[in-house]
């Protein structure tokens, strides 16, 4: 039917993608051959046309100089057309034939069927040519005699063989220099391509060493061409955002694991607990609420981190009581016997989501049971520009030269000082307070111990 399509054959298709160089280099290569081949195609084609009209341009010069020569001797002037005879003659008169008017007058010997040829081209008048393949290929030229009363007519033929060996020569000589220039021509585009490809393949395996050992490097600062200076920057670009993806990941992985390890190991101690001897239904039930309580509140640190590392609820509206939140941290079994731990002001209430305000301030509270010799102080009130919650506590404090560091992650002022944590509180409870558009900070000229101010917006 005419409306049917013929599509390539599977295996058709199949063996031709075989063909197809699969490196770029070698695609590359084969664009610029398939390219330099068609045009010295076209540029062998017209140099062997104009050649070949060039030789036979040469012949028909030739042609009409021993036609003019042979005029010369062709007198016209009298009532008939009469040959002279000169000293020439033999070989003047190769292959020439002379006629007055239609009538043959000499002719070569041997001319045999050429002769029919030659009258044709003398009966048509003028300076005409042709070329005829009688025994060979043979180019005849007539050329008119005039000048007196009588007309006459040269007829000269030439061989051609010898300008057409001379076309096929160069036809040859042609094809062997393009085959020569094609071969270099690849050769060349391999060795360049190869040459200009060389800092992609530079860049990949720094790309891999990179990766390998989270490298900051970056492929911009090197020098590379425009193209490929272009291609770093963008590369630069992803690897940057890859970064921060890890970095993110990390980051929440360690906030997730510092969070957790407080309500896990209530859970523990209760579980150790209440293996340790038989137990009353009433302290089972007691283990149990304290088991649940613990879970739900691993439950909303996961809720709120996630949330905060989506980019999600974190600003959701929400109003947080500060005192019961700050009395029911007071009462939690990690805080030692030997502190005392108060909260007091007026009644207040933050404008964040209560498991929001409960993230923020339990590193603070953990860090200053942690660190207080005998007291820990909270403390809330109003602000002209939302709620302030201080944590003041008679511990060390802060070494004044780890004070611009504080808040960075994963950095404690001595690791070795026989307190547990990683360093991830304070940076969590900072980052988790700007995302509401609070703040934490620490006042470095309060001594001894330390004091914490937490800056939220009012409920």
């Amino acid at each position: 039917m005419s409306g049917t399509r013929h599509r390539p054959r599977p295996a058709v298709t199949a063996f031709l993608h075989r063909l197809a160089p699969r490196t770029l280099r070698g695609r590359l290569s084969l664009v610029a051959l398939t390219t330099a081949t068609l045009l010295v195609l076209v540029l062998t084609v017209a140099f062997n046309a104009v050649a070949q009209h060039r030789l036979q341009h040469q012949a028909d010069d030739e042609l009409r100089t021993r036609a003019a020569a042979v005029a010369t001797t062709i007198d016209t002037t009298g009532t008939t057309v009469r040959v002279l005879e000169t000293s020439n003659d033999a070989l003047l008169d190769t292959n020439v034939w002379i006629y007055a008017g239609g009538r043959l007058l000499e002719e070569p010997p041997n001319a045999g069927r050429l002769t029919r040829v030659a009258d044709a081209l003398a009966g048509r008048g003028g300076r005409r040519c042709v070329t005829a393949d009688v025994d060979g290929p043979l180019r005849l030229c007539s050329q008119p005699v005039s000048g007196g009363k009588r007309e006459a007519t040269v007829v000269t033929a030439l061989d051609l063989s010898p300008y057409r060996s001379s076309a096929d020569t160069l036809l040859m000589g042609s094809l062997a220099l393009d085959a020569v220039m094609l071969a270099c021509t690849y050769a060349l585009t391999r060795l360049a391509v190869g040459r200009a490809l060389r800092p992609v393949r530079t860049m990949t395996d720094q790309a891999t060493q990179w990766s390998a050992v989270a490298s900051e490097e970056r492929f911009g600062h090197m020098r590379h061409p425009v193209e490929l200076a272009r291609l770093g920057t963008s590369l630069d670009v992803i690897l940057d955002r890859i970064r921060t993806l890890l970095r993110h990941e990390r980051r929440l992985t360690g906030e997730l694991s510092h969070e957790l390890r407080t309500p896990l190991s209530r859970i523990i101690a209760e579980l150790d607990w209440w293996q340790a001897r038989p137990r009353t239904a009433d302290q089972t039930h007691a283990t149990h609420q304290v088991i649940a309580d613990a879970a739900q509140s691993m439950r909303t640190i996961c809720d709120t981190l996630l949330d905060d590392a989506r980019g999600g609820t974190l600003t959701a509206p929400g109003t947080a009581e500060v005192l019961p939140t700050l009395r029911r941290f007071t009462e939690l079994p990690y805080v030692p016997s030997h502190l005392t731990v108060t909260a007091d002001g007026p009644r207040v209430e933050a404008g964040v989501p209560p498991a929001l305000f409960e993230r923020i301030i339990s590193p603070l509270l953990t860090n200053a049971c942690r660190y207080a010799h005998a007291k820990v102080a909270v403390r809330a009130y109003r602000a002209p520009d939302g709620v302030r919650i201080e944590v003041i506590d008679d511990g060390p404090g802060v070494p004044p030269p780890f004070t611009g560091q504080l808040f960075e992650p994963g950095q404690r002022a001595d690791p070795g000082d026989g307190h547990g944590g990683a360093g991830l509180g304070l940076p969590l409870a900072r980052r988790l307070a700007r995302s509401v558009g609070g703040e934490v900070t620490y006042d470095p000229g309060h001594t001894p111990g330390a004091r914490f101010v937490v800056s939220l917006p009012a409920g």
